[in-house]
């Protein structure tokens, strides 16, 4: 058993202010497999006091020294690489390859997209009869999930340091591990004392904290649509900055037009990666009703060739969900779906034959669906799929937009210039077409209740940053 009983705050690891712990569970085994310590409200008053002496120095150096600092942590971050790999591996459940070419790259990357941007970022502009000046926001409290830890982290942590901010960290109970990796990579950077601080602990005792912490300037949280809410409650009374990235219910189009054999299997390989656990799996496919029948059988063989199993075992595609709740969620909502008449192509509820422990779903792919059932409706965050039928191309977007959620949108056509029309009329904060992967230099984040603001390259480096405007009178 690994214990990681400290915080990390003012530069040194040290107790917390009260003893309370929880195991960290493996779940592919169920067994735990580390402890960490669970904060309260006087941690984070201790990291937020931290945050605040060092943001007047640090939010003041050069440009050319938080280059240098983003540079040493990138070195930094490629000696604990496959440590960090192998962590999210265990914590969370990825199969490590996943984590290995995606999981911990995409931490990396995220500081290295931001030190490109900091090189090159206009701090002060002329701006007719006044200068435009960019300055730190503050003090940030920054709340990530488990689902893509290291990556919710980074692209917050990278460019809050590079815009000169402070900041108290609460990574997900649940996937802590790599956060304490990534805390100690930082040190040995060499960030100074107090600009990043780390705060294990729940969204009751610790996240609420932050929010309404009066000495935090900007909370950014990324997690639950029903978490968020809170969030943003809390942090109501102090007037801070808040922006969201939360949950979503993607729809995937799949166009007349479309070579139906490749979107379709690509659709549902997308589903699976990952367990479903991230928030803009394409989980809603709409195909045209004509090729309904066609679109099932190509997704049940795709979902049947699905390996499931241990994440550190060669073969294996897609290893177990998060935990027991998150378990326990998808099986509800997978008979759920059973009980409101959608047809269950393939899957369903229990393990998947031949894995007798672990937190492990069955690939399940439902057609039939309509919008109005609870698998169109609610975020199932599993490798669950729902492939409904749209008479029309209107009707499809017509489905596509009538969700509370606009995190991201699929368009698959045989034509860009058809589908770029299409993705025009989504209400998304993105869309990827023929199956176009992200950049990590275009903004991420949604429209209506996937959430506020945006992460990622410029947008996202922006959004820690207050802006001023300085009247200069005439020469």
């Amino acid at each position: 058993m690994q214990e990681y009983l400290q915080f990390y705050i003012n530069g040194e690891w040290v107790n917390p202010a009260s003893p309370a712990t929880l195991d960290v569970i493996n779940p592919a085994t169920e067994a735990a497999f580390a402890r960490i310590s669970m904060g309260g409200a006087a941690d984070v008053d201790k990291a937020v006091a931290a945050a605040v002496a060092a943001f007047d120095s640090f939010s003041k150096t050069a440009v050319a020294e938080r280059v240098e600092l983003l540079s040493a942590i990138l070195a930094e971050y490629a000696k604990r690489y496959d440590e960090i790999a192998t962590a999210i591996s265990t914590e969370m459940g990825a199969p490590i390859w996943l984590s290995k070419a995606a999981q911990a790259a995409m931490g990396q990357a995220h500081f290295a997209t931001t030190l490109g941007i900091l090189k090159d970022f206009p701090w002060q502009e002329k701006k007719g009869k006044y200068l435009l000046r960019r300055e730190p926001v503050g003090v940030c409290g920054l709340i990530t999930p488990w689902n893509w830890p290291i990556n919710q982290i980074a692209c917050k942590v990278a460019p809050a340091l590079a815009a000169g901010c402070t900041m108290v960290l609460k990574p997900s109970e649940v996937a802590p591990v790599n956060g304490i990796i990534l805390a100690e990579v930082l040190h040995a950077a060499g960030v100074p004392a107090g600009v990043f601080n780390l705060v294990n602990g729940d969204g009751p005792s610790v996240g609420a904290a932050m929010s309404s912490h009066d000495d935090i300037h900007m909370m950014s949280f990324t997690g639950s649509t029903r978490a968020g809410i809170e969030v943003a409650r809390a942090s109501a009374a102090s007037v801070k900055r808040v922006a969201q990235e939360l949950g979503g219910k993607s729809a995937n189009i799949v166009l007349e037009d479309a070579d139906l054999e490749q979107a379709v299997s690509s659709g549902v390989n997308a589903i699976f990666q990952n367990s479903g656990q991230s928030c803009n799996a394409p989980t809603r496919m709409l195909v045209p009703a004509g090729a309904h029948s066609q679109a099932l059988e190509i997704a049940k063989r795709t979902a049947e060739g699905a390996k499931p199993g241990d994440p550190f075992a060669d073969g294996t595609t897609m290893g177990p969900v998060v935990s027991e709740v998150q378990f326990d969620k998808i099986q509800g909502l997978i008979q759920k779906g059973i009980d409101e008449g959608a047809e269950l192509v393939c899957g369903g509820t229990g393990r998947p034959d031949g894995l007798n422990a672990g937190y492990f779903v069955k690939p399940t792919v439902f057609g039939n669906v309509s919008n109005d059932m609870t698998i169109a409706r609610e975020e199932i965050f599993g490798p669950v799929l729902s492939i409904l039928p749209y008479t029309d191309e209107a009707q499809a977007i017509e489905i596509a937009n009538d969700t509370p959620y606009g995190l991201s949108g699929y368009v698959q056509s045989g034509s860009v210039d058809h589908a770029l029309e299409v993705a025009a009329q989504i209400r998304t904060g993105n869309v990827h077409i023929n199956g176009s992967g992200p950049d990590l230099n275009a903004p991420f984040g949604g429209y209506k209740q996937s959430g506020n603001g945006r992460e990622w390259g410029d947008l996202g480096f922006e959004e820690f940053l207050e802006t001023k405007a300085v009247f200069v009178p005439k020469a």
